[in-house]
């Protein structure tokens, strides 16, 4: 599927940045699901996690701990939801690879079990008869 639109990660812009690397930067997102929700990607325009070099990588990582500590410290969540969509069947629409990382809070669900399961609806549940 081609898309004309430009992406709306580059140039990284300095928007709300909460950690920089020369190879990625963490910023808030656009469209958070819920307080602090921040997205972590590359520098370099590539669409899937596993297209990153190992220093791009370690990049991403190491902003996910800082901007988790960021996050910490501002907002301080219960717990924190990582994903990633990789590829259009996965979900993904903006072809720039970002990790999603999303603070969660006790009673922000009304059952969080299960987590990032919850795409598919009929299988999350496995722990009910």
């Amino acid at each position: 599927m081609s898309d004309a639109r430009p992406c709306p990660f580059c140039p990284v812009k300095d928007r709300e940045i909460l950690a920089s690397h020369p190879l990625a930067v963490a910023i808030k997102d656009s469209f958070p699901l819920t307080r602090g929700h921040a997205l972590v990607l590359p520098r370099r325009h590539v669409a899937s996690f596993f297209a990153l070099t190992s220093d791009e990588r370690f990049a991403v990582l190491e902003l996910l701990d800082r901007a988790k500590a960021a996050l910490d410290a501002e907002y301080a969540p219960d717990g924190y939801n990582i994903g990633v969509n990789d590829g259009a069947a996965a979900g993904q629409t903006v072809m720039h690879l970002h990790v999603h990382l999303i603070p969660r809070y006790k009673g922000d669900a009304d059952d969080p079990r299960g987590g990032v399961r919850w795409i598919f609806p009929k299988k999350a549940d496995y722990w009910s008869d």
